[in-house]
């Protein structure tokens, strides 16, 4: 799977690691509903570092499609928001 982080490129990423992305995703989830801005933070950072620290980074010249896309780091909450499906960032 190719997974894009905003602002910064894309990495692959192997369809094992899934479970463990969701369950960040799940936090993030619930934190957003209930605007817990500084469990946002601390999730939407843990979850970035956790794709980074299991993907491999792809060349800055490789355009390859992304299965998915992930906020930038900086991003705020209402911009995260607007990314959600009724899944959160990653499906599954």
């Amino acid at each position: 799977m190719i997974v894009r982080i905003m602002g910064e490129g894309q990495v692959r990423l192997a369809d094992s690691h899934l479970a463990e992305l969701n369950k960040l995703d799940d936090e993030l989830l619930a934190e957003m509903e209930n605007g817990d801005g500084p469990g946002f933070r601390r999730t939407l950072t843990a979850l970035l570092t956790k794709v980074r620290e299991l993907g491999t980074p792809l060349p800055d010249e490789s355009l390859e499609p992304s299965d998915l896309i992930l906020p930038a780091a900086e991003a705020t909450l209402e911009e995260v928001r607007e990314l959600l499906s009724d899944d959160g960032l990653i499906p599954g």
